[in-house]
């Protein structure tokens, strides 16, 4: 398929602010994640960002969001050639294929803004740190709840020695998939501990400020026909340092659930929506007996990742998450 100009092309690139200022991104893969909240999120990540090529093998798709983002557009065949022209890519493709699009940008000397997961083994993970360091390129990924106010709240609460030393963590996120999405595809990376049990892992990692040391683990399928090839629910237990623990489940065949709750010696925190970007997050802080409770609004959970690692590619800092 040959590469869609952007009919504003010459327009744009006369606009654009200097390379020492402004971040140019490509954004690979047009999926649904792409479309309802990456690409609309340039539009608030304008200090040092901006949308300059999406890649797609969606003929289509490709047209019509090149014009809506006046953006240059690319097959994945001319995918080398879209790299010669941006600074870093977001990288939105199905999870198989996140390890091979992020070391071949590396490998052009491109940074790299990965959705979770990282990748599907932890072989792949690797390959991909080391590419990023061979080439002196910054790696991040694009857990976006780490700028998020009411997870960042919630932090700083536990952190802080509200609820006193905390002792375990639960989590449930669940949701019921639809016939054929990717995320019911094991060959492409599907299942619910690729898609969200990240979410609940990497929640109880930042409350605790600890790595796990011991993981069990279960996963169960009932034979439904839209999950049958992955995992529908998995079950996991995790053991900290300090006699510590955290547990959730997931599932793609349960009502909507997402939620965690923290308890320590003296109060517990319960995040009710907490992994959500289409409507606002909100908590409940129990001290002693006494709950106070805080809720946000609907935000743009992905514009400050975008800002936060285009301030570390142009300040030559390290991203976090990294």
């Amino acid at each position: 398929m040959p590469r869609i100009p952007n009919e504003h092309a010459a327009c744009k690139r006369h606009r654009m602010p200097s390379r020492s200022s402004t971040i140019r991104y490509a954004v690979v893969g047009l999926g649904h994640i792409a479309q309802v909240a990456v690409l609309p999120a340039f539009a608030h990540a304008q200090r040092n960002s901006v949308l300059a090529a999406l890649v797609s093998d969606d003929p289509d798709k490709l047209k019509t969001l090149s014009r809506k983002y006046r953006a240059d557009g690319y097959s994945y065949e001319e995918y080398e050639q879209c790299l010669a022209d941006v600074d870093a890519v977001y990288i939105a493709l199905p999870n198989h294929l996140h390890a091979e699009y992020a070391i071949r940008a590396a490998n052009a000397g491109v940074h790299v803004l990965c959705e979770k997961p990282m990748a599907t083994t932890a072989a792949e993970c690797q390959r991909m740190i080391d590419a990023c360091r061979a080439h002196r390129v910054k790696l991040m990924i694009a857990y976006r709840l780490h700028f998020e106010e009411i997870n960042l709240s919630a932090v700083e609460a536990v952190r802080g020695g509200r609820i006193g030393e905390p002792k375990f963590f639960n989590s449930s996120f669940a949701m019921r998939v639809r016939e054929g999405d990717v995320r019911t595809k094991p060959e492409m990376g599907g299942g619910t501990l690729y898609d969200i049990g990240v979410y609940c892992i990497n929640a109880a990692r930042y409350l605790f400020r600890a790595e796990p040391t011991e993981v069990m683990a279960l996963s169960v399928n009932s034979g439904a026909g839209r999950t049958k090839k992955v995992d529908e629910s998995t079950g996991a237990l995790l053991r900290f340092k300090g006699e510590r623990l955290a547990a959730f489940v997931t599932s793609f065949n349960a009502a909507d659930v997402a939620s965690y709750r923290i308890v320590g010696t003296k109060g517990m925190l319960h995040v009710d929506p907490a992994y959500e970007y289409a409507e606002g997050l909100a908590y409940e802080l129990t001290v002693n007996g006494k709950t106070s409770k805080k809720q946000i609004g609907k935000r743009d959970q992905f514009a400050p990742e975008l800002l936060h690692f285009s301030d570390c590619i142009l300040k030559n800092r390290k991203p976090e998450p990294s």
